[in-house]
């Protein structure tokens, strides 16, 4: 397998400078700008240029057809939610190198699922797990370990172990919350991440652009920080899952008045988009809005002491 110190005009010195800016994997190279790896290699633009083209070459980023799009497909591991209703909506459970999101009002268990997810993750490949640790980008402080603890001890699970293969980061505005992306490839080969949780997407986008006159700014950064967060998945053959916010739009009259927020950038970005919303008592509605290969749909399930099940 190639590496870094095997490209051509990449030496010692260039390849522990590309590191340390968080570039050690061939692919995070490959699909870098040439101005950004002049500045973190302190090299000119034609060999940044250079170095990434060969980065390029050497993982064989050209076409290929579709018998081998269906072989790389089959590396996907799929997440259970804990409710077969809801994994038969998703063909198996969430699914690595693709964003799954979640949107609803508060209280309609977009972060009961991802606590659940990020125990699941965690559970032997006999049982339906993936045996992966799980990154997670707390942006509301909505992360709590007691219902990790609830969730694993359910499951027969080892509470403290299941902790421990959970790394959270509290992110305190947008930028921190793109800084924190940015920086998860440092770790996620070394602590074999297989699930990248945003909780809440965009929190701290509403909050830090504030009217009409920042939304464009607003909508490229978010639009770069969905692209990391994809480019993740795809390098670590990772699954992540964003939770996200919701308005209610005016001018619908009839029907449900609910959207996500975030606009079109979110909505192509997200390979698997659900829209949840609360059913009677701990009864709850998962609709698959948005899919590349699934059709729209609808499962119960509900939200128990014990975590995700069944109705």
């Amino acid at each position: 397998m190639t590496e870094l110190n095997d490209l051509p005009g990449v030496g010692p010195k260039t390849v522990e400078k590309l590191e340390d800016a968080g570039y050690a994997e061939l692919m995070s190279l490959a699909t870098a700008s040439s101005g950004i790896i002049a500045a973190v290699a302190d090299v000119g633009e034609g060999t940044a240029t250079k170095i990434i083209n060969a980065a390029r070459d050497a993982l064989d980023m050209g076409f290929e057809n579709g018998l081998k799009a269906l072989e790389r497909r089959k590396l996907i591991d799929k997440i259970p939610t804990g409710s077969k209703a809801l994994d038969d909506l998703l063909n198996g459970g969430l699914e690595t190198q693709a964003i799954t999101e979640c949107y609803g009002a508060f209280g309609s268990s977009k972060t009961q699922i991802a606590h659940q997810l990020a125990v699941n993750v965690q559970r032997p490949k006999e049982d339906g797990g993936v045996e992966g640790s799980v990154l997670y980008l707390d942006t509301e402080n909505t992360f709590r370990p007691e219902r990790i603890q609830q969730m694993a001890e359910a499951l027969g699970m080892d509470a403290e172990k299941v902790l421990e293969n959970i790394y959270i980061a509290r992110a305190y505005n947008s930028d921190h919350q793109m800084i924190l992306a940015e920086k998860a490839k440092d770790i996620m080969k070394e602590k074999n991440i297989k699930l990248v949780i945003v909780d809440s997407l965009m929190a701290h986008f509403r909050s830090d652009y504030v009217g009409r006159g920042t939304l464009s700014d607003r909508q490229q950064k978010l639009n770069r920080h969905m692209h990391e967060l994809q480019k993740l998945g795809d390098t670590f053959n990772a699954a992540i899952y964003v939770t996200n916010q919701v308005m209610s739009r005016p001018n619908v009259l009839f029907g449900d008045p609910t959207a996500a927020i975030g606009g079109h950038i979110v909505g192509h970005a997200s390979t698997f988009r659900i829209y949840l919303r609360k059913s009677r008592q701990n009864l709850r509605v998962a609709k698959l809005v948005d899919s590349p290969y699934l059709p729209e749909g609808e499962a119960v399930f509900s939200v128990t002491n014990e975590g995700i099940k069944d109705q």
